[in-house]
């Protein structure tokens, strides 16, 4: 899959690898990839193999709402992955192209018809669009499914619906998968998903407190508004050996020792190698407890003893 960052980098940039001209798109949050998304791309797939189109992503950094609410300062609504793991995810998916544009003032206030004919049409050469008949983009929220079809029909590019997908009776939607991270619900996360619920990142060097009281711990900045509820997980770890590790892992804080920063916090059980640098990759398992302040760093150590354990009977140790 290719990561487009700027618009510019479609002209800039070798030719695709697929000698085939026109494509067909996407546009939305795309915020976990969830099970309604995962539909939305199936149906780009059969339109580019029947077509012989590039299938395309758009997405934008920092999502519309979290600009908005900066804008007005107000808190930052949660997502359920950052953007590595948005990458990673639609990457699994087999799509082309990741066209993930800033999301800024001058976007925020550009007219609709503008958006359609000078970015859909003229620079990204859309052949077909598939989007919900509830989409809205553009200055004020303007523009609409009903101009997308108009405008589109103006100059090739048909309009294409996309489904809605029902799951118990309620339909699939990251809303109600951060709901669910919210209270560490791990099992509905991964019905929802259709996939486990996964954090990747690079080991960095953190306080190496752990070290001190037996517990090394590999360290992964996470954003500060990711949806994942605070605490302590049993979890997989990939990405150190050539099989599947297990371990314990806290995601918060740190309010015992003080800290601010958001961070995953991993100790693996059986593991004594250097693991600075790699990238390594977290299923969260199975949610232990909420994150709490311990009165004292013995109290801490006395409770990560506990939760190591309870750990260890997730996966039958």
């Amino acid at each position: 899959m290719k990561l487009i960052r700027r618009i510019q980098g479609l002209h800039t940039e070798p030719a695709h690898e697929k000698s085939i001209e026109g494509r067909v798109a996407t546009i939305g949050n795309f915020d976990g990839v969830h099970q309604g998304h995962q539909r939305i791309i199936q149906q780009l797939k059969a339109l580019a193999t029947q077509h012989q189109l590039i299938t395309t992503l758009i997405s934008f950094e920092p999502l519309p709402n979290e600009f908005f609410a900066q804008r007005h300062q107000r808190l930052s609504p949660t997502r359920i992955y950052p953007l590595r793991d948005k990458v990673r995810m639609l990457a699994s998916l087999a799509i082309d192209e990741f066209v993930c544009l800033p999301f800024n003032a001058s976007l925020a206030e550009q007219e609709p018809e503008y958006f359609i004919q000078q970015l859909l049409i003229k620079q990204l050469g859309i052949s077909y669009l598939v989007v919900g008949d509830d989409f809205r983009f553009g200055k004020n929220r303007r523009g609409d499914f009903a101009l997308l079809k108009t405008l589109g029909a103006q100059h090739g590019m048909q309009v294409v619906d996309t489904q809605t997908i029902m799951l118990d009776d309620e339909r699939v939607s990251s809303s109600r998968i951060r709901q669910q991270l919210a209270v560490g619900n791990l099992s509905e996360v991964k019905h929802l998903l259709a996939h486990d619920y996964c954090l990747s990142g690079r080991v960095r060097h953190g306080d190496k407190r752990g070290r001190t009281i037996g517990f090394p711990t590999l360290n992964i900045a996470l954003p500060e508004h990711i949806a994942v509820a605070k605490g302590v997980y049993a979890v997989r770890i990939q990405g150190l050996t050539d099989h599947v590790l297990t371990g314990v892992a806290n995601i918060g804080v740190r309010p015992t020792v003080a800290g601010k920063e958001m961070r995953l916090e991993v100790h693996v059980f059986d593991y004594a190698a250097d693991a600075y640098g790699k990238q390594v990759m977290i299923e969260l398992v199975e949610f232990l407890r909420k994150e709490t302040k311990f009165d004292s760093f013995d109290a801490l150590k006395a409770q990560i003893v506990v939760d190591a354990n309870r750990a260890k009977q997730c996966f039958g140790d």
